[in-house]
């Protein structure tokens, strides 16, 4: 399965995009692993990475975040054993560390030797490295949905419904404390669906009593909590936050406050 990884980038011209798929395919075989662990039971795909893999969202992502649905069945540490497993049989050199000490329990996986035999690194111990972050407190409202994902293997996955991402993708927005171009480019993606996608209001009112305060912000008015943060975001921090991480870079040229307030004004 290494070689199966290596062809997906042998001959690309671009080493950005180049490492954008390498990372993907890393991501697939621990979604994979997770499935074959049955931890899809206990957890919920979210996230932008969920956008991608679900729903075709047209940007790479470096994480893997989940939330805890349910107690029964959790063993994340035991997760990530079997995706050190799998990763060593399949032929990769993985290192994998798990940190469950606070609310949001962090997973890394880091695959030494692939960006060298891809030719992305001269240092053959360089690694490749993946995130894995699952929310064991996450607010409540969700709604959660079962599918079969086909990207570059077979697995199923349980996850949050489209309304609830976008739910969670809005108090990023709105309550991170610093402007994540990922975010935004996000939440343009969601504002141009037709029909258009409501948000998941009572998750998104949680969300924001878990990190705000309790009754600061009014889930309803969510477009003009939006708004605010869009006076003063700093569009060309934005830009290059997220077009290295986009299929088409130069997609980051329509993520502009003009476009965004009028997508707004449509929907909300």
């Amino acid at each position: 399965m290494k070689e199966e990884a290596l062809a997906l980038v042998r001959g690309m011209t671009d080493p950005g995009q180049a490492l954008n798929r390498l990372r993907e395919y890393l991501q697939s075989f621990v979604l994979r692993s997770f499935h074959e662990s049955e931890a899809f039971r206990p957890l919920a795909f979210v996230g932008g990475t969920a956008l991608r893999f679900l729903h075709g969202l047209p940007r790479f992502s470096e994480d893997l975040d989940f939330s805890r649905v349910s107690a029964d069945g959790y063993a994340g540490k035991n997760w990530l054993a079997k995706v050190k497993r799998d990763l060593t049989l399949a032929g990769f050199n993985p290192e994998v560390t798990w940190n469950d000490r606070k609310v949001v329990h962090t997973g890394w996986v880091r695959v030494a030797g692939i960006l060298h035999d891809a030719g992305l690194a001269a240092m053959p111990d360089q690694k490749l490295a993946i995130k894995i972050e699952i929310d064991t407190r996450p607010p409540a409202g969700a709604r959660c949905e079962r599918h079969l994902i086909s990207r570059h293997m077979t697995f199923l996955v349980q996850h949050y419904d489209l309304p609830s991402l976008l739910s969670g993708k809005l108090h990023a927005a709105i309550a991170r404390k610093y402007a994540k171009g990922r975010d935004w480019y996000d939440l343009m993606w969601y504002l141009s669906q037709r029909p258009p996608v409501a948000p998941n209001l009572p998750l998104l009112q949680n969300a924001l009593d878990q990190t705000q305060g309790s009754g600061r912000h009014d889930a309803r008015a969510w477009a003009e909590l939006v708004r605010s943060r869009l006076a003063s975001l700093d569009i060309q921090a934005v830009h290059d936050d997220v077009s290295p991480f986009l299929e088409r870079p130069q997609d980051a040229t329509m993520l502009t406050r003009d476009n965004l307030e009028g997508l707004l004004h449509t929907l909300a």
